[in-house]
């Protein structure tokens, strides 16, 4: 990617709030990957139905897609687009920063050859609008990615949603188990007054973990991940590592849509 680029690939941002501003400028600056991007202009929309319909649309036209994360709100969805991608020869990028975070980082090195007993995580921020982010397993997959990449493919025991609507307060309480049958604990806690921040806390036989640490500042995250969808464009990223993002991405949102049916079985 160092090397001066034969071609540029268009872009269109779709949707400029603070993700879709953060590309722009990431875009418009003198970055080793913005050389192989030309940003042609930009669509403004906060809707994740249509945030689904443009995707259709772009890889209809023949179009390489990079989408924040919920790709769709359901794992049909998600294969339809998949497959339409793969029938057309596109990329299909779902951004995933948190995965380029330094607190992901430490505990990704801090898990590494330790056997898990038990773990949870517990999320809690200000007050989110379902109908524009969907429905908590949905809107909160970043931290269920976590789990996964710490821990792997994870099956649902349990999942639970109380909610007040009047005081726009939810706390979906979930309970899942590894392929060791270790059982994990994941919580999505929404609220007024509520501060954003993630607590949590794994035990292994070798000793506990209790939060993270102060690691330092997530720099240019967006930017990490344009780099990713670059090398993508460019062929630069092995079929292998393709096939087991994908696995994971869809295996999440399966979990996902599977919390959702057991907390609200009549959708």
């Amino acid at each position: 990617m160092n090397a001066e680029p034969e071609r540029k690939f268009g872009v269109v941002v779709v949707g400029v709030g603070r993700a879709g501003s953060v590309r722009i400028r990431d875009l418009r600056n003198p970055h080793a990957s913005s050389a192989f991007l030309n940003l042609i202009g930009f669509v403004s929309s906060g809707v994740l139905s249509l945030d689904f319909c443009f995707q259709r649309q772009f890889l209809q036209a023949g179009k390489h897609v990079l989408v924040e994360y919920p790709m769709t709100l359901s794992l049909t969805a998600a294969q339809e687009l998949w497959s339409l991608a793969e029938q057309k020869g596109k990329v299909m990028h779902e951004e995933h920063v948190e995965l380029l975070m330094e607190e992901f980082a430490f505990l990704k090195k801090e898990v590494v050859g330790k056997e898990l007993l038990k773990g949870s995580l517990h999320f809690t921020a200000g007050p989110l609008a379902e109908e524009q982010f969907g429905f908590p397993a949905f809107s909160g997959i970043s931290r269920l990615t976590w789990l996964v990449c710490l821990f792997g493919e994870l099956s649902l025991v349990s999942a639970t949603l109380e909610e007040r609507k009047e005081d726009q307060y939810m706390k979906m309480t979930v309970h899942l188990k590894t392929e060791n049958k270790c059982l994990l604990s994941w919580i999505e806690e929404k609220g007024p007054g509520l501060k954003r921040n993630r607590y949590l806390s794994f035990h292994f036989k070798s000793g506990s973990l209790e939060n993270v640490p102060n690691v330092g500042v997530n720099k240019n995250i967006f930017l990490k991940d344009q780099n990713i969808f670059v090398q993508k464009l460019l062929g630069q990223v092995s079929e292998q590592e393709l096939a087991a993002e994908k696995k994971r991405i869809l295996h999440c949102l399966g979990l996902a849509e599977e919390i959702q049916k057991l907390c609200r079985p009549e959708k």
